[in-house]
């Protein structure tokens, strides 16, 4: 059976999520619009747009990791971040791939949810074979903040590091 492509009637949504009057109306559609959130955000990140990245964080937010000495604390310092480790990477010839799983979701009202996941760093060096870099949990307070979900907080442990 051949199925033919649909062409796409809508624009596609921000990187951040949906925007507009439509919210998720149970827990089957939250768990879906989030799942969707973090797929455009790890591919932000790993196309290299480490700018547009942090834009789905809060401008408040924080992004901490036991990798890390110190949190990242604001929209610009997640930035800059982000920046160096992804030129690095680039400068290396190393492809980063970042897969998230196993979303635990509490929502806590209608614009806050904190979500818990399982979190894989897969790595290619140019020409050379896939590795799985880091093993991880994420621990993430999102918030609904003009229609779109951003991060508020970010708890990353990873599992190699006390």
């Amino acid at each position: 059976m051949t199925v033919a492509a649909r062409p796409a009637t809508t624009a596609p949504a921000s990187p951040a999520g949906p925007t507009g009057p439509t919210r998720p109306t149970g827990l089957a559609e939250l768990y879906a619009e989030i799942q969707q959130f973090y797929a455009r955000q790890m591919q932000l990140l790993d196309d290299g747009e480490a700018e547009a990245w942090a834009e789905t964080f809060a401008e408040d937010g924080v992004f901490a990791a036991n990798a890390h000495p110190e949190p990242f604390t604001g929209r610009p310092a997640i930035a800059a971040g982000a920046r160096r480790a992804t030129d690095d990477f680039a400068a290396r010839g190393v492809r980063r791939r970042h897969w998230l799983g196993m979303l635990s979701l509490e929502p806590k009202d209608e614009h806050t949810v904190f979500v818990r996941s399982y979190a894989q760093v897969i790595e290619t060096a140019r020409g050379g074979q896939s590795a799985l870099r880091a093993s991880t949990t994420c621990a993430d307070l999102l918030v609904r903040r003009d229609g779109r979900w951003l991060v508020l907080d970010r708890r990353i442990h990873r599992d190699d590091l006390d």
